[in-house]
């Protein structure tokens, strides 16, 4: 058998200004007298988890937040030593290389814990959990007639000596709006979920619940930690306002073929898209395959040689066209799909806006065909690690 090799495309890249994310970084601890918790979940939502993770680190934040316990231990054998937290579990998985990591889990159920302190006690190590409270997202976490329970079960485990309740936490439900309603509820929620608690006698040093907006927006949800997620990547997490977060992913791609083509050509799948006058079209090697969305064909700009052009026809497995108009272009020109919007070029809000989508979407939908590559503006350097 062969060996596997990598598919990355040679004539595609995403460029990630790891500056851009130290700096978003910066921004969100400059907001709050809490500690940082950067979410990088989902190889840091696209850009890398490993090198975002460094240089969210070196930003101001102190804690990592990741999803699944194998995201955390990926960053543990990557040399990182900061606290980290993993949220999301089954009560069946084995969480024994994540406790011997030394990664905090997070416990959503009496089953959930059980599990967890029963590997603690198998492990002879004790097991830094916090307990998520559901305010009302009705995804993860206990419900209030249920969180009575969780309580007592892990005040029961501490007492054991299997678990240690370090943090509190639940999740708010508007990822763009800081002073809905909703928020308000939400606090008050958990504060009640929280004295419960310690009224049972568990002392949690640590609760979270704000996300990017909230960390920007609403003091009120601090507590001891915050969580930005896609803000840290440059995405504005409240559209109504600029907070000056600086986009950290720049896409672009090389031109693979350009042909000329007459006035009322058709272009594409079912030819929905037909030039207009004698025109220019460039081939653009990226796909739905590499993340960007289908849906998006009919409004979608790239950047070219200074300006806006607009894609040409519906977006491919692997590949679209970009009518180039009289513009002179040849095979092997850039053409950058998005970018931090300085110089005019699509960011990744639009993009998003011309699919009916989020912006994580796109971030995280760039696929592994699509090379990473590393950008210092303060060491003036490029570098591209491995993404394992």
């Amino acid at each position: 058998m062969l060996p596997a090799t990598p598919m990355v495309s040679p004539h595609a890249q995403a460029f990630v200004d790891l500056d851009a994310v130290a700096h978003n970084t910066a921004l969100f601890a400059n907001r709050t007298k809490a500690a940082v918790m950067a979410v990088v979940k989902a190889d840091g939502f696209g850009h890398g988890a490993v090198p975002v993770a460094n240089a969210v680190l070196s930003a101001g934040a102190t804690w990592l937040g990741v999803t699944t316990c194998a995201e955390a231990v990926h960053l543990r054998e990557s040399g990182l030593t900061a606290p980290i937290l993993s949220w999301m579990h089954s009560p069946f998985e084995d969480f024994g290389p994540a406790l011997l990591a030394g990664v905090d889990l997070s416990v959503s159920s009496v089953d959930h814990l059980r599990a967890v302190a029963a590997s603690a006690e198998t492990l002879g190590v004790t097991a830094a959990v916090h307990l998520k409270a559901d305010t009302g997202l009705h995804r993860n976490g206990a419900r209030v007639t249920e969180w009575p329970e969780l309580v007592r079960a892990a005040r029961a485990s501490e007492k054991a000596g299997h678990v240690h309740v370090r943090g509190m936490w639940s999740h708010l439900i508007s990822g763009t709006d800081p002073a809905g309603t909703s928020v308000l509820t939400q606090i008050r929620l958990f504060d009640e979920a929280v004295a419960l608690a310690r009224h049972a006698g568990l002392r949690p040093e640590l609760r979270h619940l704000a996300n990017s907006v909230a960390t920007l927006a609403a003091p009120d949800t601090h507590y001891e930690l915050v969580r930005p997620g896609i803000g840290l990547y440059g995405v504005e997490p409240d559209p109504r306002r600029v907070h000056g977060l600086r986009g950290a992913m720049t896409l672009s791609a090389r031109l693979i073929m350009v042909k000329r083509v007459p006035a009322g050509s058709g272009v594409s799948y079912e030819h929905d898209y037909v030039t207009g006058h004698d025109s220019t079209l460039g081939l653009v090697p990226l796909g739905y395959a590499d993340g960007l969305p289908w849906a998006a064909a009919k409004q979608a700009e790239v950047w070219f040689a200074g300006r806006r052009y607009p894609v040409a026809g519906r977006i491919a497995m692997d590949q679209f066209v970009v009518d180039l108009g009289d513009a002179p272009a040849r095979t092997g020109d850039e053409v950058v799909l998005f970018g931090p919007g300085d110089q005019g070029e699509p960011t990744v809000a639009e993009w998003a806006g011309w699919a009916g989508t989020v912006p994580h979407e796109i971030v995280t939908g760039v696929g592994p065909r699509v090379r990473r590559c590393y950008t210092y503006a303060t060491a003036g350097k490029v570098e591209e690690p491995s993404r394992a």
